[in-house]
């Protein structure tokens, strides 16, 4: 078999270069996924945050052009996706940290993003329950807001298919071929693919997949986890005190910044989680719940309606981590091969816009992007800034 292009990984990044080179008219396409479904890694294992609140410029382009079209998804791509713009709160409460977002919220101004400065008081009126003890400032943008992985990744994924866009499911690459300096194959456990180019999509696994072509990226998997607590008898209201809300009501995501726990409504149901310094690469996505017993303080400190809550339903996902936190979207290495791999965190949220842009440098096009914060040459010489609003 022969395609022009193959795309190693089918989550959210696979499948949206996929539908930007069929949008292009590149359609000898084809998408390799190992699972038997796509989205089954990292992307359908986040807790599926869309932010304008970088520290990166880089970064905060990727999200202006990245929510604009989860706005539009459904006139765009042709699939409905749930989205809910309730808006982003960072809770501030470290003087350098108060100082890094004022910065940051003034660059975000600049580029067009409105962003709320909120003192503690009119932090805690944004989401009821929240206690804001320690807070010192806190930063809102009210067209951030959650989104659904599965939806986005399925979305791209049916256009690029409508297009002739082939997508193969359960099917695993075992070796990129290079020949003169050029990609030349993929081996799978289905059999060989005859290509020029290749795409590594394959998110975690991004390094072992480069490997495979004698690339090295130092891209290593984080385990993350994310629990789901159910409301007490009564609802998320019970217990609040002077008739306030033991919880808020939208969607929206809270964001206590000095330590990582985050929280959001979901459903019926309230989703959190928060990083853990002791973790170690690796990819075990077992969950480990002494985790829990590390963030339950931290959790009923700023949520007290958390206290007492009753886990429903806990898991672990990967981040992909590079050393700066910023992606690598580009050429690497061998003519033809190209990744699109180690958001940090947050590739979900930049999935449409890094896909148009590895999409058009595919095509030889410009892609009217600044592109070298996310060059893999980059990590060989003084590197740039360094994305510090990693959650």
């Amino acid at each position: 078999m022969t395609a022009d292009v193959v795309i190693v990984g089918g989550g959210c990044m696979g499948a949206s270069v996929a539908y930007h080179l069929a949008r292009l008219g590149i359609t000898n396409v084809v998408l390799l996924e190992r699972e038997s479904q796509l989205g089954a890694g990292s992307t359908g294992r986040n807790a599926g945050g869309v932010r304008h609140q970088f520290s990166h410029e880089a970064n905060v382009r990727l999200s202006i052009e990245s929510i604009r079209l989860f706005e539009q998804f459904e006139d765009a791509v042709g699939a409905p996706i749930d989205f809910h713009q309730d808006g982003y709160l960072f809770l501030l409460s470290m003087p350098d940290d108060v100082e890094a977002f004022r910065s940051a919220a003034g660059m975000q101004r600049q580029l067009g993003i409105q962003v709320d400065w909120l003192d503690a008081a009119a932090a805690q009126a944004l989401a009821p329950g929240l206690s804001v003890d320690g807070v010192e400032a806190a930063t809102f943008c009210a067209r951030d807001g959650i989104a659904d992985p599965n939806g986005v990744t399925m979305g791209f994924a049916a256009a690029a298919k409508r297009a002739g866009v082939e997508i193969r499911r359960g099917t695993e690459v075992t070796g990129i071929r290079v020949e003169r300096d050029g990609v030349t194959g993929v081996d799978t456990t289905g059999g060989a693919i005859a290509t020029r180019t290749v795409v590594n999509a394959a998110g975690p696994w991004a390094a072992s997949i480069g490997a495979m072509a004698g690339v090295p990226l130092p891209i290593s998997p984080l385990r993350r986890h994310i629990f789901l607590a159910a409301p007490p008898r009564g609802g998320w209201s019970a217990g609040g005190q002077g008739g306030t809300a033991a919880a808020p009501a939208s969607r929206i995501m809270v964001i206590d910044f000095a330590t990582s726990f985050y929280f959001h409504r979901e459903g019926a149901n309230l989703l959190f989680g928060m990083g853990d310094p002791s973790e170690q690469p690796g990819f075990d996505i077992t969950v480990n719940w002494g985790v829990l017993d590390q963030i339950a303080p931290v959790a009923a400190r700023r949520l007290p309606a958390l206290a007492d809550a009753s886990m429903v339903k806990s898991w672990a996902g990967l981040y992909e981590m590079t050393p700066d936190a910023m992606p690598v979207i580009g050429r690497t290495g061998p003519e033809g091969l190209f990744a699109i791999a180690g958001f940090s965190g947050h590739g979900f949220q930049h999935s449409p816009a890094a896909g148009r842009i590895l999409a058009d440098l595919m095509a030889g096009r410009d892609p009217h992007f600044d592109v070298k914060p996310f060059s893999v040459e980059r990590f060989a010489r003084s590197r740039g800034a360094a994305e510090a609003g990693v959650v």
